[in-house]
């Protein structure tokens, strides 16, 4: 069998790829359905894209490779394409746009949008031999238990990173890269708890407030929240992806807050007043308790210097913690490094040595802020190579 293009991967950069690809085209995936990770994302009502989407909200170790892709397809092309099919949003925070109904809204558009291009789409098909020959990749498939053999002259790497193996992820668009013979950067998880030795903040699980998160390299300002393993919320996803292992990370708990003049104003009136109850009015209940032990909080308002109440709200902003390590990617959302970006252009993703060869999506070293712009990135990148190979038909 022989189709102008084969596509690796039923996500949401190989669908949006194939939607632009022309209709001689084949989408594989080895799940049941397309789409899973976008039918879990945001909660099951998908974060699909983010207004404030701009190149400085990704990792890459280019930062300059996504700009071509993601200024010829905006956010605003996506919301356009998500209004035509009559799909009801709204802005959660901080730009992220979510359906008001359900994930499956955007997987459902997805697959029509590329049923209408006239693609095919097998699930539950796996990849077994990948060889280029005569010009075109030749796969060897299994589906529903019968082998296929299929060539093409375009082949395109969607299959993602390794984040969640649970939901199917595997290393395959690394294994097919390095088989043609492109370089992979190191690949990590992102976007990802962080782990402490255990117990260290069990006593706080469920316990979540607003925070300034930051290293050397970013600083994040959203909520943090502390679990039984370590620390979660967006400030700590965010600020996972510029962390590496045996580095402390500061923890600012009062971003929002002029502390000091609040404490030595309550000084003056409510001297006898415990200073762990004053700091009760700023902070969660449980994590005053903790960090007067932590910090050796004790006596009134009225027994604290200046200096002391300085040392202590310097202290609350500037709490440093090395982390033992991360979750790992069995929780991670993205999969930092993959593909080298050297390897590919970045107007058409295709491979610059191995013409009709082309990576898209997570596979990429290319990754985005939690809040909607790893999908951007995903239509973009989709968008990009879908446009590439419709012109070389």
């Amino acid at each position: 069998m022989f189709k102008n293009t084969v596509i690796l991967g039923a996500g949401a950069a190989g669908m949006m790829c194939a939607a632009h690809a022309g209709g001689d085209c084949l989408v594989i995936d080895h799940a049941k359905s397309p789409g899973e990770k976008i039918r879990i994302s945001g909660g099951g009502r998908c974060n699909f894209t983010n207004l404030d989407t701009t190149p400085e909200n990704y990792l890459s170790q280019n930062p300059h490779f996504c700009k071509s892709a993601m200024a010829r397809y905006t956010q605003w092309d996506f919301i356009s394409l998500v209004d035509r099919h009559g799909i009801a949003w709204h802005e959660k925070t901080l730009g992220q746009l979510f359906c008001d109904g359900s994930a499956k809204q955007i997987i459902a558009l997805l697959v029509q949008e590329l049923q209408q291009a006239g693609a095919e789409l097998w699930l539950q098909t796996t990849v077994g031999e990948v060889r280029l020959e005569g010009g075109r990749y030749h796969l060897t498939l299994l589906r529903e238990g019968k082998p296929h053999q299929v060539s093409c002259n375009n082949l395109v790497l969607a299959t993602g990173g390794k984040s969640i193996p649970k939901m199917g992820a595997t290393g395959l668009a690394y294994d097919l890269a390095q088989q043609f013979g492109l370089n992979l950067i190191e690949t990590r998880a992102g976007l990802v708890p962080f782990t402490f030795p255990e117990g260290r903040f069990a006593a706080l699980a469920g316990t979540a407030l607003p925070t300034r998160l930051s290293n050397p390299r970013a600083s994040f300002d959203e909520a943090l929240l502390f679990t039984h393993r370590g620390l979660s919320g967006p400030s700590v996803l965010q600020l996972s992806s510029y962390w590496r292992e045996g580095e402390a990370i500061s923890v600012n708990l009062i971003p929002q807050v002029d502390l000091f003049n609040a404490l030595r104003d309550q000084r003056q009136l409510q001297g006898r007043r415990a200073l762990t109850t004053e700091l009760a009015r700023h902070l969660p209940g449980r994590l005053v308790e903790f960090l007067a032990t932590e910090f050796q909080i004790t006596d009134r308002l009225a027994d604290q210097s200046d200096a002391a109440l300085q040392a202590l709200c310097d202290q609350l902003a500037n709490w440093q913690l090395i982390p033992g390590g991360s979750e790992g990617y069995r929780t991670a959302e993205v999969t930092l490094g993959g593909i080298d970006t050297d390897a590919l252009s970045s107007k058409t993703m295709q491979a610059k040595a191995r013409p009709g060869l082309f990576a898209i999506g997570e596979a990429v070293d290319v990754t985005g802020w939690l809040g909607g712009y790893n999908f951007q990135w995903a239509w973009a990148s989709g968008h990009a190579a879908g446009q590439a190979i419709a012109s070389r038909v």
